[in-house]
């Protein structure tokens, strides 16, 4: 009877747990299009306070079905361009970096989108970037 019991415990806090884990992603896949709205306006003010002409303006969905690199697409204002905006992990902080990728499919340049993205990204490798590059234009 104490084993039965045991069981049923372990069973409850299993659900528990998975429901909770289920919910967080529920809540993660929502957001998403809020979450890029926001990255959205820090790009936009990245560029303004460097007084660079280019802006962002619209987030584009991902296509269904067809895997892609972890990041945000954005299409950018008055050009073909997009951006695809993406993160490096370097001295145990993320750095985020955006590509400029002409509609050819080829990335034009890489910048840094913080203070500290700049202060780093002399110091990465370019064989990192190099990789990051080709899984960029591989994915369209």
């Amino acid at each position: 009877m104490k084993d039965i019991q045991e069981i049923r415990e372990k069973a409850v806090l299993l659900g528990w747990i998975a429901g909770f884990l289920m919910l967080i992603s529920l809540i993660w896949i929502l957001s998403q299009p809020l979450q890029a709205h926001y990255l959205l306006r820090s790009i936009n003010n990245v560029f303004i306070n460097n007084n660079d002409e280019r802006r962002v303006i619209e987030y584009i969905q991902k296509k269904p079905g067809k895997t892609s690199l972890i990041g945000y697409w954005y299409s950018m204002y008055n050009t073909k361009d997009n951006m695809f905006v993406f993160t490096v992990f370097k001295d145990g902080i993320l750095v985020p970096l955006g590509a400029i990728v002409s509609d050819t499919g080829n990335v034009r340049e890489i910048i840094p989108l913080s203070a500290h993205a700049v202060q780093i990204f002399n110091n990465l490798p370019q064989s990192i970037l190099q990789m990051y590059i080709k899984r960029i234009e591989a994915s369209l």
